[in-house]
């Protein structure tokens, strides 16, 4: 089985925000469309491991910021890698304004929001998939949307170096960053992106 083929699949990707209390966050996913027009819902998938996500399941409120061509990767290093939990995302950002429910919404890299207010929760074991009505939206720019496949093509850093020649590394196939060696331990954590050994690729020279 190819796994790859999954990023044939022509999805976006997307800022997630959302609020508790005086404490703002957001995340990347890459699983949000229309459910329905009439009336307008959406939905979205996210990691149980979020903090957006617990913020979501208990506010029952997010923005979704559409990202676009124009973003580039370190939007994605901002709010994809590094955990809420230990830091504050917002700290110092200033590529952000609030939407009419409070809540933050990306300005640079994106080309529109929409603020979903949450009707319908669906558990998927390691995700929540949330069902949400539009409160409110807007179109930012008219750039292209980024789609998964352009961030791996235009987006994501290209590795430093290629194998050399009789050489075995690991290549981390989210930010690119070479491990170098014949064998990936398992518990190996990319120190770039965080995530885990299961998403590097082994590349021989």
């Amino acid at each position: 089985m190819n796994e790859k083929a999954m990023f044939q699949l022509t999805y976006g990707l997307f800022v997630l925000t959302a609020k508790d209390g005086e404490k703002d966050n957001g995340c990347i996913i890459n699983t949000a469309g229309q459910v329905t027009a009439v009336p307008n819902r959406i939905s979205i998938t996210v990691s149980k491991e979020n903090l957006t996500h617990d913020m979501i399941k208990k506010s029952g409120k997010f923005n979704l910021s559409v990202i676009s061509q124009r973003a580039d990767f370190e939007l994605f290093k901002h709010f994809g890698f590094q955990s809420g939990r230990t830091a504050d995302k917002f700290a110092g950002y200033d590529a952000c304004r609030r939407s009419g429910n409070g809540l933050y919404y990306i300005t640079e890299g994106t080309n529109a929001y929409i603020s979903g207010s949450v009707e319908q929760t669906i558990d998927l074991d390691t995700h929540t998939m949330f069902i949400a009505s539009v409160e409110d939206m807007d179109v930012l720019t008219d750039d292209l949307s980024a789609t998964y496949a352009y961030y791996h093509s235009s987006i994501k850093p290209k590795p430093e170096k290629p194998a050399e020649q009789g050489k075995t590394v690991w290549r981390c196939t989210i930010c690119g960053y070479i491990y170098e060696g014949e064998e990936l331990p398992e518990d190996f954590v990319c120190p770039v992106c965080k995530h885990p050994a299961s998403d590097f690729e082994k590349v021989t020279g």
